[in-house]
């Protein structure tokens, strides 16, 4: 599938954090046995566990809570992560890195959730379409389900603070999805995406959550049963970022970058031009082809912005559920 670069839009998440280039030793490509490593070259003490693909799940995770996929994209293209993690290790001058000690902080990390790497059988195939910004990894509640909810996730998203409108509008299309067989695939946040995941669980469906956040806790705090009852259900909630992370507005333009390429198509209900998270995910949306649908605006329904994506043609109007899924 021919993408328009949505690169950037997930690369700023981190972009206030150093970096350095990575400057690869010449070695050859014969690995050891289960290890991922290069001929003549022993494993780092870090990494020598049991389990042969916990080295590279492990250096991925401390990878990712350091750098964007972007600053590290051509360097695994050659090696494993362990040996990119150890060269950033000995390129920090700040020392800054050499206190992280990754087998150990992905082990506590999973106590609450586990690690997903694009190895793994249950890692979206979907995420492929980010190119060099695909993530290291995904942070995972329900995680074994993956696979499935993502098979068919349609995104139904829109404004925080929707009137009552717009959450009846965000209800009907999510249980149509639902009933139809896609997985209702949004935010915990207030308003139309916390709406979309009750609907389709009210229907009996299982749904899948994106955070900006780690998964220890809820965003917002006060959804935390609602986080709790999407995997309990036989959903799956995700995330960028491990355990502790808090919520700010780079993980929010990632989180939606995220969204819109786990899913096949974004139905976006009342979206405003100043509702950052629900026209970012949109853009992404417009910039990896999926299709993007959004009911008409009405004298009770606030929606500029897919307003201007309709006369942009960036949208296709859906004035009702029944059209919504005839366009899936």
């Amino acid at each position: 599938m021919a993408v328009r670069r949505a690169a950037p839009l997930l690369g700023r998440r981190h972009r206030a954090q150093p970096h350095q280039a990575l400057t690869a030793p010449s070695i050859q490509h014969t690995a050891h046995r289960g290890t991922g490593m290069p001929a003549g070259r022993r494993p780092s003490r870090r990494f020598a566990v049991p389990s042969p693909v916990l080295p590279e799940r492990a250096a991925r995770a401390a990878l990712a809570a350091h750098f964007t996929p972007a600053q590290l994209a051509a360097a695994l293209a050659q090696f494993s992560a362990p040996e990119v993690w150890e060269q950033r290790v000995r390129l920090d001058n700040s020392g800054r890195l050499a206190q992280y000690k990754p087998t150990e902080e992905l082990d506590n990390a999973q106590l609450s959730c586990q690690f997903v790497i694009p190895s793994d059988e249950v890692w979206p195939a979907a995420l492929a379409d980010l190119g060099p910004d695909c993530p290291l990894g995904l942070w995972a509640r329900g995680g074994d389900q993956l696979l499935q909810l993502t098979a068919s996730a349609v995104a139904v998203t829109g404004n925080r603070n929707a009137t009552e409108q717009a959450i009846t509008r965000a209800r009907a299309f999510a249980t149509a999805v639902a009933e139809a067989g896609h997985t209702v695939t949004a935010t915990l946040a207030y308003g139309v995406d916390s709406a979309a995941h009750r609907a389709a669980a009210l229907a009996g469906r299982a749904t899948l959550a994106v955070l900006p956040r780690g998964l220890d806790r809820a965003h917002p705090h006060d959804h935390a049963q609602l986080l709790s009852s999407v995997p309990a259900t036989g959903g799956a909630v995700v995330s960028l970022y491990r355990p502790g992370t808090e919520a700010s507005g780079a993980t929010l333009r990632a989180s939606a970058t995220l969204l819109a390429a786990l899913v096949c198509a974004v139905i976006l209900i009342e979206a405003l031009d100043h509702a950052e998270a629900a026209m970012h995910t949109a853009q992404v949306a417009a910039d990896l082809n999926r299709p993007l649908l959004t009911p008409p605006a009405t004298e009770d329904i606030r929606a500029d912005g897919s307003a201007r994506l309709l006369a942009e043609q960036r949208a296709v109007l859906v004035p009702n559920p029944a059209r919504a899924l005839a366009l899936l």
